[in-house]
């Protein structure tokens, strides 16, 4: 899919949860508005909208979204454009699937959004 990035780990041992921590707290000093939320089996999404000038290029129900998948040894960070969910961990608890989060974006905000990823995806590999 367009504007969607992987990272994939093993071996690190990490927090999952600290990590997760870790990147709302990257995201809100980069002036982000974020909510994280757990799926079930512990996979843990979080999303995070901008407004501003990004107004205009993204639509005003998407946000960044990330997920974490696996075990501390072996996990995947997700990075991609997905609709913003109000109370995001109510609806991640009870209806979310991780696979459907993420949506099909235009140019406009593919380019953004893989501009963001890439700066996010080297701020993770470097908590990591």
């Amino acid at each position: 899919m367009l504007g969607k990035k992987e990272l994939h780990f093993q071996g690190k041992g990490t927090d999952l949860q600290n990590l997760a921590s870790q990147i709302e707290q990257h995201l809100n000093n980069d002036k982000f508005h974020t909510q994280t939320g757990t799926v079930g089996d512990g996979d843990i999404v979080i999303q995070a909208q901008k407004g501003g000038f990004l107004d205009k290029v993204i639509d005003a129900d998407r946000a960044l979204t990330i997920s974490i998948s696996g075990t501390g040894d072996d996990f995947t960070v997700t990075f991609g454009i997905g609709k913003w969910l109000k109370h995001l961990g109510i609806a991640v608890i009870e209806t979310l699937l991780l696979s459907d989060i993420f949506l099909v974006v235009d140019l406009a905000e593919s380019a953004w959004t893989i501009e963001v990823e890439d700066k996010l995806a080297k701020a993770v590999e470097a908590m990591v």
